[in-house]
């Protein structure tokens, strides 16, 4: 080798390193620009997926809060899985049935799955706010008929498209979507609001999209013509028979006359509670402090955890908090039992439940440990980690996604819940 190919080759040499210098770092730029990417994404579409099924975004806890993705869960987006998916699109198909017997459009169809997706996630419940039960949760105290036929998904069907139309002599109270004048082009959900008569108004629309991918499986026509007015009464299925109040749900019992509600389904009644719901113990009132209670756990809760580990596993995660709760209360309280689901759906349904000797209503003298549960504007609910000296570990209240030791009636003060009562940490389904 002479003295210029040495040079030469030095020189080649030099220039690939600098090439390498310049394309290596070039290769990794737009290897993370990929990631980032594919993170912004999934992020929206997870935004979005989050959107239509909760209603208003921001709302505390409105999701699907067991991410379990077995059987009757619900798969990672937050949408149901296995057997629930599969009650949604029988229950899908019941109403979209009774509207075409009744000569409706496929526009009523949907409005009727975007209130009861709301509602009961579109799942027949036996259990709701005070008398309310299923698909609609529709109440025997406020006239939309007995248990028995609230209960059938036919009859609470027509009985949400038809009203009036429906039942001989019934004055339009509450009414039926086709008793609402201009129903049929006025926005979907300001005309399932005027049914329902919610105390939260703004919801209805949120489900639209998850309305349509449900219709979109159960092989639904949505663009289906039909008449402002119904044309029949629907199929013969559930018979309409008159009102009955004498027959209430599991934990409930008839109200005197004077205490029945006369607002729509979900306006609250304050200071009118149920007879049997009144706690035997002195509750406290609304916003009042919590005081720590005694009273030990039943012999069938076992956990992964003991009380004292899941208090300091959640005072952990306050201490040094992550982004991972964002409306996951349901699972943010299994996870400190140790379970990885809640094996329930929604905060409140695990509430209810609950062996009604478990529930605790209205009691403000929880157990370090105990499960405090409330009533949200949203269908979940809400459900926090009672941590003793009056303070709770939740999600959501301070700042999104991260946990936070609060005083229990913060969530009162700054959410405007209504206190349902504790229950100890009972996870007979966990998983």
């Amino acid at each position: 080798m002479n003295t210029r190919q040495a040079v030469m080759m030095a020189s080649g040499v030099a220039r690939r390193g600098a090439m390498l210098k310049i394309v290596i770092p070039a290769a990794v730029l737009f290897f993370v620009f990929l990631v980032a990417l594919g993170i912004v994404a999934s992020v929206a579409g997870s935004s979005q997926a989050s959107v239509a099924a909760c209603g208003d975004a921001g709302q505390p806890d409105t999701q699907y809060d067991d991410g379990d993705d077995s059987g009757g869960g619900t798969q990672g987006g937050g949408r149901p899985s296995g057997s629930l998916r599969a009650q949604q699109i029988a229950n899908a198909r019941i109403i979209d049935g009774e509207a075409a017997a009744a000569g409706l459009s496929g526009r009523a169809t949907l409005i009727a799955l975007m209130t009861a997706l709301q509602e009961s996630t579109l799942i027949n419940l036996d259990h709701g706010d005070r008398d309310s039960v299923g698909l609609f949760q529709q109440r025997t105290s406020t006239g939309w008929g007995t248990i028995q036929q609230i209960m059938d998904p036919h009859y609470s069907s027509k009985m949400f498209l038809l009203g009036k139309g429906f039942r001989a002599g019934d004055n339009g109270d509450p009414p039926g979507l086709t008793d609402i004048q201009g129903w049929d082009t006025m926005p979907m959900g300001d005309a399932a609001q005027k049914v329902q008569r919610s105390a939260y108004p703004t919801l209805y629309t949120g489900q639209e999209s998850e309305a349509r991918r449900i219709a979109h499986e159960a092989g639904l026509d949505l663009d289906r013509g039909g008449n402002p007015a119904p044309t029949g009464t629907g199929s013969a299925s559930g018979a309409p028979q008159p009102p009955n109040y004498g027959t209430y749900p599991s934990g409930y019992s008839s109200p005197p006359s004077s205490e029945r509600p006369t607002q729509g389904m979900f306006d609250r009644c304050e200071g009118k509670e149920f007879a049997d719901r009144r706690p035997t113990s002195s509750p406290g009132e609304p916003g009042e402090k919590f005081h720590d209670g005694n009273a030990p756990w039943p012999a069938e809760v076992k956990n992964r955890r003991s009380t004292e580990d899941a208090i300091a596993w959640a005072r952990r995660e306050a201490e040094h908090p992550t982004d991972d709760w964002f409306r996951w209360c349901l699972r943010f309280t299994a996870t400190s039992y140790g379970w990885t689901s809640a094996g329930s759906g929604h905060a409140i349904d695990h509430y209810w439940s609950m062996p009604p000797s478990m529930r605790h209503a209205k009691d403000r003298n929880p157990p370090p440990g105990a499960l405090l549960y409330w009533r949200t504007d949203s269908r979940s609910g809400h459900v926090a980690l009672f941590v003793g000296d009056g303070m709770i570990a939740s999600n959501d209240i301070r700042e999104k996604g991260k946990i936070s030791i609060v005083p229990a009636e913060e969530i009162e003060r700054k959410w405007g819940a209504v206190y349902e009562g504790w229950a100890p940490p009972y996870f007979p389904n966990g998983g």
